[in-house]
């Protein structure tokens, strides 16, 4: 018997009748919304300062504009050499963490999602947390205990077994590995909640009828679980490509000295010598400017590549 189809338009509910079922949901949401509006959208109008003559003591709207058509300190900018060798050590370090740091996440799930003891899986998920709980001040002592040439554990086991000691921090090749690593560690046993999750929900009459089928454990892993979490990883890694040029200021300028400057310069702590110390607010808010703009191409780009390969993306 076949269904009848009604051509009756649905009626929907006033949004009033939402609000007072969910005001308690709305109000939670408010605080969050309050504190995207105060500290992320109203400091927008001052993005304007990026093609002004910035001055401390004028309003931003009686400002004149910059040379150039207002390009003046884009132009600056990318004249500067200190510039470009910010942007390519930002390029470069983020490029191996995606390359390195991502994948170790997603590894790390699918080994635990695999241990059978469930106290000793826990145990291990809260030794992997730990770290990212830790001030990137605390584990730069942490290393300089590790691996300093003369006096860090690393360094006295490998002269023990008759080794060259490594300059893993006072050297620029070795600092961007250690730098790597180190925000690998520092970051995977955290990361890997949302892919812990995303497996919870794969539905278990898989496995079962994997099992069934005679597949083992490498087969399951490759088969069900990341066809299960592909969606997942593409989101998180469109999400990672679009802060491409982005990054967090604590890691490299707690890690950085003088021996490995030339590759520990990054956007951000360059943002800051010549921003809030050298008060060049004009210049540094084009700079800012340029990482945002560039970050929302490499966003838009990730995630129409991800729809191009049949995948959900961010919108």
């Amino acid at each position: 018997m076949s269904k009848i189809k009604s051509d009756a338009p649905v009626e929907r509910k006033p949004v009033s009748i939402y609000f007072k079922r969910y005001w308690q949901l709305y109000l939670l949401l408010a605080l969050p919304m309050l504190y995207l509006l105060i500290f992320k959208y109203i400091p927008m109008v001052y993005i304007q300062i990026a093609f002004k003559k910035y001055s401390i003591v004028e309003s931003i709207w009686k400002q004149k504009v910059a040379a150039n058509h207002g390009f003046q300190y884009f132009i600056q900018a990318f004249s500067d050499s200190d510039f470009r060798r910010a942007l390519r050590n930002t390029l470069v370090l983020n490029l191996l963490d995606l390359a390195i740091g991502f994948p170790i996440p997603i590894i790390f799930a699918l080994l635990l999602n695999e241990l059978c003891f469930k106290k000793f899986k826990n145990v291990v998920q809260t030794i992997a947390y730990m770290p990212h709980f830790l001030s990137w001040v605390i584990i730069y002592g942490l290393a300089l205990q590790l691996f300093t040439p003369s006096t860090g554990l690393v360094n006295m086991v490998i002269t023990k077994l008759g080794g060259q000691t490594v300059p893993f921090l006072n050297d620029a090749g070795h600092w961007v590995w250690t730098y790597v690593f180190l925000g690998a560690w520092q970051s995977f046993g955290w990361n890997s909640i949302v892919y812990l999750a995303a497996i919870a929900g794969i539905n278990n009459e898989l496995y079962e009828a994997a099992s069934v089928d005679g597949a083992g454990r490498l087969s399951k892993i490759w088969h069900i679980t990341l066809p299960g979490i592909r969606s997942t990883i593409v989101l998180l890694l469109i999400m990672q490509i679009g802060n491409i040029l982005g990054g967090t200021f604590d890691r490299p300028f707690a890690l950085r000295n003088n021996l490995v400057i030339s590759w520990a310069e990054v956007l951000p702590t360059y943002i800051y010598s010549h921003g809030i110390k050298g008060l060049q607010f004009s210049l540094t808010t084009a700079v800012g400017f340029f990482q945002s703009v560039v970050g929302v191409v490499f966003l838009l780009l990730a995630n129409t590549i991800s729809r191009k390969l049949g995948e959900r993306g961010i919108w």
